[in-house]
């Protein structure tokens, strides 16, 4: 308690009492939809066995136009209260709490029916919504307000009404969706007639003792967003309709500003929630990039906020408050920011996990449990295959050895952590060193190993990563030509005039490293919010800053290319690709596909374009940087077969794709689990 007093300390609503306040905010999972309602529960359970005060479910939908997307979760039916009592009853017997989100989408919704305030298209869905009469709207009331109660029917403590995030309610309170000229239009009073309306109907029907948070949007980011007046107005009115809690929301999702990638400062939005307090009475939720217990305890000590809310961090680890509480934060799993496992998949229909952690939403069906027979296992190479392999047989038992060429443990890690904007990879080798240490796997590192090394372990696993492909462009030894590893590790001097070869994963990050010189601003707020043009919403609507963007200007002048002639970085995260592209071009960095390598010189580097070599250029370099893909490095395994020795091969030794950290870790996690 002494370490994290405010983030320990009860939180009083009246009625009940949570017993910290951490929030577990809503994430779509995928696993209402899996229908597999023990599974859903267990996955819920688990986080309420770690402590947290409080959860949220991800987005329910209170009718047909209002889901997500066909086949989404919804609230409408008593089996629907069937189902979800499995929930309630498997969270309260693990001594949790839980709240439902109800998520209308409005013109979000992926689907032909959806429906909203006015006939304006989302950017983010091919489908037009249709405006709503007076009729259509005292429905979507009605079926939002009886969501609530069957809510209540099946167990939960309360619900979260989502009115953020460029959701339906969220539509009509701007101008930006919302056209309208009767009762539910126009002025600010007309516009903000809807929300205020759910909560007070909500109250009424699910009585006193019930939590109501409404996730309120505290900065839109998008052009005709709400002032910051509107935001406290409604706020103020939001708690005199019956509120419990209000919940932070930032930024629409179709804003062009990042808000919870790896690459958004710690805690980057807290100042705008801050803005808010002293303003209500009921307690306020701070939210985004709040993955420590040390930044949340700050968030909360400063007064930005009553409670914090944390989403993605509940999926890398589903003990944060307890490991927190019994003063083990260094053994917390760090939640990076990446998006791979948890965003990526739920936009790309996939069910959500995490990277860090392959147990997320699968807890009923990757079981870590002690080996009936403990195993004598030499691991070869330290990065995040082989590290989550180790810590996975040793936690159950076996007696583990890891071995790697380098002096410490992170392999490739060690490289994306100097990227800037990926800085949260430090704490990820950071926890992994600390669980090496604290599961006592002995290590043997900075030397290379052989066969000879391996005699006499039951299990001998291969994790030894990926080499550099060569791409045999002639002239590529020459003394301008390095690369991306020595890039990384600083070991190379890289000229003012640059070319990267290789518009993959690599070649971005190689050129985002080269382009930024000094501060990154991932860790300065000041320098992110004047990159990105983000302002004070008091100041300026919906927190735009009127002059746009102002990156700092490129270190080097960078040129990135392709073989292919498709879009730059299409194979990047679903949810964080345009980020990257979006960085490298406000830096200036050139673009360039559909290129044949010719021939490499002192003058730099020259191509031609399309397959009928057309169009002879000369891109003048002073460095050349090579980043064209990987080889799975089996050598060590191709010489334990040869001895008749079959090992485990995992990772980038297994096959080589964009340094997948996130199959690596999956792959080595379910390797140990079933040794």
């Amino acid at each position: 308690m002494a370490d994290y007093p405010n983030l320990l300390a009860p939180l009083d609503l009246g009625f009940t009492t949570l017993k910290n306040r951490v929030l577990m905010g809503s994430m779509h999972t995928g696993l209402e939809e899996t229908r597999d309602w023990n599974r859903v529960a267990e996955f819920y359970a688990e986080r309420a066995r770690g402590d947290v005060g409080l959860m949220v479910t991800g987005g329910i939908g209170p009718n047909l136009e209002g889901s997500v997307m066909p086949g989404a979760a919804m609230m409408t039916t008593q089996e629907d209260i069937d189902n979800h009592s499995v929930i309630t009853e498997r969270v309260h017997a693990a001594g949790g709490k839980i709240c439902m989100q109800i998520l209308h989408a409005g013109r979000y919704a992926y689907g032909p029916k959806c429906v909203a305030p006015s006939p304006v298209k989302s950017p983010i869905s091919p489908f037009p919504p249709t405006e709503l009469d007076e009729e259509g709207i005292e429905k979507q009331i009605a079926d939002i307000v009886e969501a609530a109660r069957r809510s209540r029917e099946a167990g939960y403590d309360g619900v979260e009404i989502m009115g953020s995030e460029g959701y339906f309610l969220n539509q009509f309170l701007v101008t930006h969706t919302n056209k309208r000229t009767d009762r539910w239009g126009g002025s600010y009073e007309n516009r903000m007639r809807l929300p205020i309306e759910v909560v007070r109907r909500t109250r009424e029907v699910c009585g006193d003792d019930f939590i109501i948070i409404y996730r309120l949007s505290m900065i839109d980011l998008v052009p005709n967003g709400s002032t910051y007046a509107e935001v406290v107005q409604l706020a103020q009115e939001i708690e005199k309709a019956g509120a419990s809690i209000i919940n932070t929301g930032i930024g629409w999702h179709e804003a062009r500003i990042p808000t919870i990638a790896t690459s958004v400062p710690r805690a980057a939005f807290a100042w705008v929630t801050k803005k808010l307090m002293g303003q209500v009475s009921i307690p306020v939720i701070t939210s985004n990039r709040i993955n420590t217990p040390e930044v949340a305890e700050e968030v909360l000590a400063t007064g930005c906020a009553d409670m914090v809310s944390m989403a993605r961090p509940m999926l890398a680890d589903a003990h944060f408050v307890a490991k927190a509480a019994a003063g083990r934060g260094d053994h917390i799993a760090p939640c990076i920011a990446c998006n791979q496992a948890c965003l990526d998949h739920t936009f790309g229909g996939k069910l959500t996990s995490c990277l860090v952690n392959p147990r997320a939403c699968h807890e009923t069906e990757l079981v870590i449990a002690k080996a009936d027979t403990v195993k004598t296992v030499a691991i070869v190479g330290a990065g995040p295959a082989g590290l989550s392999t180790a810590i996975t047989a040793a936690d159950r038992g076996h007696d583990v050895t890891l071995f790697d060429r380098a002096d410490e443990v992170g392999g490739q890690l060690n490289m994306a952590k100097q990227v800037p904007g990926k800085e949260e990879f430090w704490g990820l080798v950071d926890w992994y060193r600390t669980m090496v240490a604290d599961l006592g796997i002995k290590t043997a590192l900075g030397r290379e190993v052989t066969a000879d090394d391996l005699d006499g372990f039951d299990e001998i696993i291969i994790a030894t990563g990926v080499s550099p492909r060569d791409p045999g462009i002639p002239g590529q030894d020459a003394p301008n030509v390095v690369n991306y590893i020595d890039v990384l590790r600083g070991k190379v001097e890289v000229g003012s005039r640059v070319v990267v070869i290789g518009a993959g994963g690599i070649g971005f990050d190689v050129s985002e490293y080269l382009a930024h010189e000094g501060t990154s601003p991932t860790e300065s707020l000041p320098l992110w919010m004047e990159e990105w043009g983000i302002a004070d919403p008091a100041e300026h609507r919906s927190g735009l800053a009127p002059e746009g963007p102002k990156p700092h200007p490129s270190a080097r002048q960078i040129t990135l290319l392709q073989r292919k002639a498709s879009k730059h970085g299409k194979g990047l995260g679903k949810t964080t690709g345009w980020i990257h592209r979006a960085t490298l071009k406000m830096k200036g960095v050139q673009f360039v596909g559909g290129v044949n390598y010719e021939a490499i010189d002192a003058d730099g580097l020259r191509v031609s374009f399309g397959e009928a070599r057309e169009n002879p250029t000369l891109i003048e370099a002073d460095t050349i940087v090579l980043c064209a893909g990987q080889l799975p490095e089996r050598s060590l395994a191709d010489a334990l077969i040869a001895r008749g020795v079959t090992p485990h091969v995992i990772g980038g030794a297994d096959v080589a794709a964009e340094l997948d950290a996130k199959r690596a870790i999956d792959q080595g996690t379910r390797l140990a689990a079933a040794l």
